[in-house]
C-alpha cells in the first residue's frame, strides 16, 4: 500500500513537472512571438518615417506681417527665455503630398530636445491610431494623433495629441524620457513648434508631469475663460518642474500625452505664444 501511495505521487510530481514545462515553454514562445512582432512593427514604423521625410517638405520660416506675438497681461521677465522662445523661427509645412499619403493629415509637431518631428492624423475616434500607422495600414506602434473631438484650426483652448511612448524612441518614445533623462536642465528644451494647413505656431512648455491614467487633463472645451485657468492652475501645480510660466484665460494650449506604462501617462502641456496665419 505503502508503496503504491510514493508511486502515486511520484506520478503527480512528474505530471506537475511536465505542466509546469509546458506553461514555461508556451511563455517563452510568447514572448518571442511578442519580441519579434514588436522588432517587425518597429521596423515598418521606421519605413514609414524614411518615406515621410522623402515627401514631406518641412522649412523654417521668417517673421513677417501675419506673425502675431501672443500678447500677455502678465508678460515674462525681461530676462527669461520667453524674449529667445519668441525670436524662433516657426515651421511651415506644405501638406499637399502627405495628405496624398493620408487625407487624414491634420498637423505636423516638433518638440525641442526630443525625436518628436512628425505628422499628425485625426480619426473620427481615439482608437484607430492606436494601432494603425500613418498610411493606415495595421501596426502596433501606431501613429501621432489628434483627439478626435478637436478643431485644428487654432480655435480650441487645448489641443491634444496623443501617441505611444515606444522604447525605441519613435512616436512619442523620447517625451515619456523627460523627467528622467536631463531634458529638464536646458531650457532651450522647452518650446514646441507645429504647422497645420490654417497656421504656424510655437508654444511654451509650462508643464510636465508622470501620473496615474486619469482623463482629467484631456478636457477639449471650457465654459468660460475662469473655467480655463482653473484647469490650467491644476496643470500647473501638478508639474514635476516649475517652470515659471504664467497661463492665462484667454490664452490657448497644447498637450501631448503617452504610455509610460499600463497604467501610468507622461504629459507636457505648452501654450501658445507666436502664431502666423497661412492664408
Amino acid at each position: 500500500m505503502v508503496m503504491k501511495i510514493r508511486k502515486a505521487k511520484s506520478r503527480i510530481k512528474l505530471g506537475l513537472s511536465c505542466i509546469l514545462a509546458l506553461v514555461c515553454v508556451i511563455g517563452i514562445g510568447v514572448s518571442a512571438y511578442r519580441i519579434i512582432e514588436w522588432k517587425i512593427d518597429s521596423e515598418r514604423t521606421k519605413t514609414q518615417t524614411s518615406e515621410i521625410e522623402e515627401i514631406a517638405e518641412v522649412t523654417e520660416k521668417e517673421d513677417d506681417k501675419k506673425t502675431e506675438v501672443v500678447k500677455q497681461k502678465k508678460p515674462d521677465p525681461k530676462t527669461g527665455p520667453y524674449w529667445d522662445y519668441i525670436k524662433m523661427k516657426l515651421i511651415d509645412v506644405d501638406f499637399a503630398e502627405l495628405k496624398k499619403k493620408n487625407p487624414e493629415t491634420v498637423s505636423w509637431i516638433s518638440v525641442s530636445g526630443s525625436n518628436i518631428n512628425y505628422p499628425v492624423v485625426q480619426s473620427t475616434n481615439n482608437d484607430f491610431y492606436l494601432n494603425h500607422t500613418f498610411d493606415r495600414s495595421y501596426n502596433e506602434a501606431g501613429w501621432v494623433f489628434a483627439d478626435f473631438r478637436n478643431r485644428v484650426d487654432g480655435t480650441d483652448k487645448n489641443m491634444i495629441f496623443y501617441a505611444h511612448g515606444r522604447i525605441d524612441g519613435t512616436m512619442f518614445g523620447t517625451l515619456r524620457n523627460v523627467l528622467t533623462n536631463g531634458w529638464l536642465s536646458n531650457q532651450s528644451n522647452f518650446t514646441v513648434r507645429t504647422s497645420n494647413e490654417h497656421e504656424n505656431a510655437l508654444w511654451q512648455v509650462f508643464s510636465v508631469y508622470h501620473i496615474p491614467t486619469t482623463s482629467d487633463y484631456i478636457q477639449t472645451s471650457f465654459l468660460s475663460d475662469a473655467e480655463f485657468q482653473k484647469f490650467t492652475k491644476k496643470l500647473i501645480n501638478r508639474s514635476a518642474y516649475n517652470f515659471h510660466t504664467n497661463v492665462e484665460g484667454t490664452d490657448h494650449i497644447i498637450t501631448l500625452s503617452t504610455c509610460y506604462s499600463e497604467t501610468e501617462r507622461v504629459v507636457l502641456h505648452a501654450k501658445l505664444i507666436k502664431r502666423s496665419a497661412k492664408n
